[in-house]
């Protein structure tokens, strides 16, 4: 798969990209359910659950719930209620042990923020996360809170991507310009929401080609 350029921003010389946000699950820190569940639950399920893309139990689609900004207490209750108390105290389990699921920073994304920085460039944050559990990705992670100039949660703004109110309200927000502004997420749909609205979105595959496309796109790093 190689990357694509979403939109078709004038990047030459003092035109071109100002500002790159970033996702954080998928971009720049790895999100491992199992490092969280197994040797809690049985394998059978925990196998189920990671390998499921239909999301027979609801799990994604209660975390997705508190995304976009439902509390867990109210999402814990319908999710009980429909999926029983076994599947209840795993998701609980899940929420109580975050930063489990985050085994590390993905390779070479450290870097590549330290040298935006160092090429004047502004980093910042836009994730779909949970403002009850957001917490644990600086904490683990405290490098990433000081390169990130600014992070917007959907959990918190209680609007998510890949609609374009939360992309609006990061503009807003930190003064950026869209025209001058790169985003970079792993979900396709995410990266159609920031070209719909003016931001060159760009499809994260690894480091080095998110690097490569900055580069293509005139930043000089």
């Amino acid at each position: 798969m190689t990357m694509v350029r979403q939109a078709t921003n004038d990047v030459a010389g003092t035109n071109g990209i100002r500002d790159v946000v970033f996702d954080f699950c998928g971009v720049l820190l790895e999100l491992n359910y199992r490092a969280c569940l197994e040797g809690h639950f049985p394998q059978e399920t925990v196998d189920t659950l990671c390998a499921d893309e239909k999301d027979v139990y609801g799990f994604f689609a209660a975390e997705g719930r508190m995304d976009a900004g439902e509390d867990f207490t109210d999402v814990i209750e319908d999710y009980r209620n429909r999926y029983g108390d076994d599947m209840a105290a795993m998701f609980s389990f899940y929420i109580d042990h975050y930063d489990d699921a985050l085994p590390k920073m993905v390779d070479g994304m450290e870097q590549l923020l330290i040298d935006l920085r160092k090429a004047s460039c502004r980093v910042w944050g836009l994730t779909n996360w949970s403002d009850e559990t957001f917490h644990f990705a600086f904490e683990k992670f405290p490098q990433l809170k000081r390169l990130l100039q600014g992070t917007v949660v959907s959990g918190t703004e209680k609007m998510h991507k890949p609609n374009a109110d939360i992309f609006n309200l990061t503009l807003n927000r930190f003064g950026l310009e869209a025209e001058h502004t790169a985003f970079v997420d792993d979900t396709q749909a995410n990266v159609d929401g920031a070209s719909n609205v003016g931001i060159t979105g760009i499809r994260f595959i690894s480091a080095p080609e998110t690097r490569n496309e900055l580069r293509r796109l005139g930043v000089r790093i």
